[in-house]
């Protein structure tokens, strides 16, 4: 019976949880990226930070930036940002990278990034978890 309390591998990709609760006005001239479909910003929140990305006017996913491949590791590695294309995200010093609805695309992760849940009323954008 000891082993349904050992180990941790079924526990996701080690990122603390920490407390998210987050409000932005979408329309604001601080996020003028979230104006278009694929704009994304950057918000100092969540563990190491969140990732704000507009997949169409109604719908803004947030996913937190920490590398699901090694979410403790000294900034900026294991910290995720859009890739300079803008097609993809990536953790420059692992070379994970995730698509913008946060799934894998190519490891060494082998898990997605974690997402905040949102909710929009009107033009502001509620973050949280």
């Amino acid at each position: 019976m000891l082993l349904v309390s050992c180990g941790s591998d079924n526990q996701g990709p080690g990122i603390p949880n920490v407390p998210v609760s987050e409000q932005i006005n979408v329309n604001s001239q601080l996020y003028t990226r979230l104006r278009q479909d694929g704009g994304y910003v950057y918000l100092n929140s969540g563990y190491k930070g969140i990732i704000v990305v507009r997949q169409n006017a109604n719908l803004y996913l947030a996913f937190e930036r920490a590398c699901p491949y090694d979410p403790t590791a000294s900034a900026p590695c294991g910290q995720v940002e859009a890739d300079q294309s803008n097609l993809f995200m990536v953790d420059t010093c692992c070379g994970s990278q995730f698509n913008f609805q946060g799934g894998i695309m190519a490891g060494p992760a082998v898990y997605g990034l974690r997402q905040y849940r949102t909710a929009l009323n009107g033009s502001l954008l509620s973050i949280f978890n």
